[in-house]
C-alpha cells in the first residue's frame, strides 16, 4: 500500500496547468478531470507510453492534495494486497495493462470498497478496457465510466514542451541541440524529460553548456548506442 504524502514523491511539474494537450482528445480528458465532481464514475485513460496518461493522473492527485484531500496511488510495482485507507478521497491505479493476478484481485477489491465508501477511482493503461488482458470483472469496472483515448504530442507540441521545460530550468538548448534530440531519441515526453535531467546533471558536473558534442560525450560515457 502507498499513500502519497502531500508535496512528497511527486514531480512538481505534473499538474493540470503544466499539461500540454496537443490534440482535442487530450484536451477533453484534461477538462473532464479538471471539473471532476468527486465521487463520480471511475475515469480511465488509455494510450501509448508518453501520451500523458500518468501526467494527468498525477495532476488529478495534485489537485486533490491541494484541496487537503488524501490520495492512494498504486501500480504493478506495489506489493499486494492493496488496502483502502479510511481517509482517502481518490485512488489511482496506473499501468493497468501490466497487473498480474494478485494485483488484479487487489484492484478489484479496491473498486468494490471505493464504491461502498464513496471514493473516486482514476486509472490508466496502454489499452482500452475491452482489450486489457485482465479478469472480466475488473475489466468491466475499468470501463464503467468515461474512457479517454490519449494521443502522443506532434513534433511541434513536443518541441514546445521541451523548450518550456528547459527554459524553466535555465537551460539553454540551441536549435541544433533541439533538432538532434528530436531526431535521435524517442519523442515521447517521458523519455525526453529523463534525457533532459541527464543532460542537465552532466553539463553542470563539467561546467559546460549543452551542445551536440556534449550530448554525444554523455552518451559515450554512459555506453548508450544513441
Amino acid at each position: 500500500m502507498k499513500q502519497i504524502p502531500l508535496a512528497i514523491g511527486f514531480d512538481p511539474l505534473a499538474t493540470f496547468d503544466s499539461f500540454l494537450p496537443g490534440s482535442e482528445a487530450n484536451l477533453r480528458a484534461l477538462e473532464h478531470l479538471r471539473r471532476l465532481p468527486m465521487p463520480t464514475a471511475p475515469v480511465y485513460l488509455w494510450g501509448p507510453s508518453g501520451s500523458g496518461k500518468t501526467h494527468l493522473l498525477r495532476g488529478l492527485a495534485h489537485a486533490c492534495q491541494q484541496a487537503g484531500q488524501r490520495v492512494g496511488w498504486f501500480d504493478p510495482s506495489f506489493p499486494c494486497p492493496w488496502e483502502l485507507a479510511a481517509d482517502w478521497s481518490l485512488v489511482v491505479i496506473d499501468r493497468c495493462d501490466e497487473l498480474d493476478a494478485a494485483a488484479q484481485q487487489s484492484a478489484f477489491t479496491l473498486f468494490v470498497e471505493a464504491a461502498t465508501e464513496g471514493v473516486q477511482m482514476a486509472c490508466a493503461g496502454r489499452l482500452p478496457p475491452v482489450d486489457l488482458p485482465l479478469r472480466d470483472d475488473l475489466r468491466t469496472r475499468l470501463g464503467w465510466g468515461p474512457v479517454f483515448a490519449m494521443q502522443p504530442l506532434g513534433e511541434s507540441e513536443t518541441r514546445a514542451a521541451l523548450r518550456r521545460e528547459s527554459d524553466r530550468r535555465g537551460i539553454r538548448l540551441t536549435d541544433e541541440v533541439m533538432d538532434h534530440l528530436l531526431t535521435r531519441f524517442p519523442r515521447d515526453l517521458k523519455h525526453l524529460m529523463a534525457l533532459l535531467d541527464r543532460l542537465d546533471e552532466f553539463s553542470l558536473s563539467r561546467s559546460r553548456t549543452i551542445t551536440v558534442p556534449l550530448v554525444r560525450a554523455m552518451l559515450a560515457e554512459e555506453g548508450d548506442p544513441l
